[in-house]
């Protein structure tokens, strides 16, 4: 899912990564390869924020997915995974 600026900005004060600029030279190759996302780094790897749905949430919440992990400590190179949901759960809207 492709996150508007308000919920990238509201996302990056509950999680520790960086969001990759739109406009990012590798952003064309990482939506060939996993689809239109807004894409997050941080120390572990490559992540996207998937949508969660509940009765109550109105589409506020998104779930962190890993995509792909560092391939070494240089951190220059990404090794793609099976999609990995984790437990960290992020209000993307400010009024959630």
């Amino acid at each position: 899912m492709k996150l508007t600026e308000a919920r990238i900005d509201s996302a990056l004060h509950q999680i520790e990564a960086q969001a990759i600029p739109e406009n990012h030279p590798s952003t064309v190759q990482l939506s060939e390869l996993f689809g239109e996302h807004t894409f997050f780094l941080d120390t572990s790897g490559l992540a996207i924020i998937e949508p969660m749905k509940t009765d109550d949430s109105a589409g506020s919440l998104g779930r962190v997915v890993k995509l792909a992990r560092w391939g070494d400590e240089t951190r220059r190179n990404l090794s793609p995974h099976e999609p990995e949901y984790t437990d960290v759960v992020v209000a993307l809207d400010k009024a959630a």
